[in-house]
């Protein structure tokens, strides 16, 4: 799993120095170190993506299979 590192202080800080006002500053460093939870990385899409194409070939499988026996009894 991959660690997000975040300095909030140093962020705050170039904020800042960039016009913001200390409680502007504040509110958009919280709302960028709260949304890291929300991040998806690469390796997470991929094993996702994975297990998805499996349920979605289980299906079909199942489905063909259901066909071939409706096809049979008629």
């Amino acid at each position: 799993m991959t660690t997000f590192t975040f300095d909030t202080l140093e962020a705050t800080r170039k904020l800042r120095e960039a016009g913001f006002e200390e409680k502007q500053a504040e509110a958009v460093v919280r709302v960028l170190s709260e949304s890291h939870e929300q991040l998806v990385t690469r390796e997470f899409m991929e094993i996702f993506g994975q297990k998805l194409l499996m349920k979605i070939g289980g299906i079909i499988f199942a489905a063909t299979g259901i066909l071939m026996a409706f096809i049979r009894l008629t």
